[in-house]
């Protein structure tokens, strides 16, 4: 299988994370979105929204990361305890998924990436998202080890990729002592958190 990443990017690490929990070989293949190579035809084809992460196994292709994990759960898990077949387990993990993407993660890209890219002023409103996404995250974490049920599944791979971008981004979370020790539990269990901190300190380049 293919993977087109940048070691950089939470989604994709949250990708590669999902594939060594799994016990899954990637041939991970380094995509210069800088230098446009997500836009040369070869690519389109496989991906015509020319995202990344991009999964390419065998004849199929699929790109979003969190499609990507459940893809790579569903196909290749030899037990469903990354994401249970239980309808409202299921629904739950769905839930944390979407909250990540949509909320949490969605809140960092809101205020650090017009820093980065375009060296915009911190914006005061948008880190207040932040805040509330992290309120969010602790409330859903109270009395929990795991953030969606009893065990881990790839509701705390994805919330692991995002939280650690967040730690390198300099951001505070130790006042949501939740989310605090749940990342610390997280980090020691999940399957290839290393190369994922590895990925982490990559991106930080972007703060020097």
């Amino acid at each position: 299988m293919d993977l087109y990443y940048l070691p950089g990017s939470a989604p994709c690490r949250s990708v590669i994370m999902t594939a060594k929990a799994l016990g899954l070989q990637l041939n991970k293949k380094l995509l210069n979105l800088m230098a446009g190579e997500q836009m040369k035809p070869e690519f389109l084809k496989l991906n015509p929204q020319h995202t990344i992460p991009t999964l390419v196994d065998g004849d199929f292709s699929i790109w979003e990361s969190r499609a990507i994990m459940v893809y790579l759960v569903e196909k290749y898990g030899k037990t469903d305890s990354l994401f249970p077949k239980c309808p409202k387990k299921r629904a739950i993990i769905n839930q944390r998924l979407y909250f990540d993407m949509g909320t949490l993660y969605k809140s960092f890209a809101d205020y650090y990436y017009p820093q980065i890219f375009s060296k915009a002023p911190a914006d005061p409103e948008m880190h207040k998202k932040i805040e509330t996404a992290f309120d969010f995250l602790n409330t859903f974490l109270e009395g929990q080890q795991y953030a969606a049920g009893d065990t881990l599944t790839v509701a705390d791979i994805a919330l692991l990729a995002t939280v650690s971008t967040f730690e390198v981004a300099g951001f505070d979370f130790s006042k949501y002592p939740n989310v605090a020790k749940w990342y610390a539990n997280a980090k020691t269990v999940t399957p290839g958190f290393d190369e994922n901190w590895q990925g982490c300190l990559e991106f930080k380049k972007f703060f020097n």
